[in-house]
């Protein structure tokens, strides 16, 4: 069960790498640049609140999840 939770750990790890560049090349920079004043706003909060959230917490629960934090035998 633990190699299982450290595959899964990688596998959060990449999760996070694909979300946060599908949420800066998607969802951000497309946002900023548009011109409008609503995508500008929207473009930010996704940049500089959303994104190290999401992939933020992501890529940390995938590394603890590989180096064993959650392993069975600790007490």
């Amino acid at each position: 069960m633990n190699g299982l939770k450290k595959i899964l750990g990688v596998l959060w790890i990449a999760i996070a790498l694909a979300v946060g560049y599908f949420g800066i090349t998607v969802m951000g920079i497309p946002k900023i640049t548009s011109g409008k004043q609503e995508d500008l706003v929207f473009g930010i909060i996704i940049l500089c609140v959303l994104m190290p959230i999401i992939s933020g917490g992501m890529a940390i629960f995938g590394y603890y999840a590989l180096i064993g934090e959650y392993s069975d035998d600790k007490v």
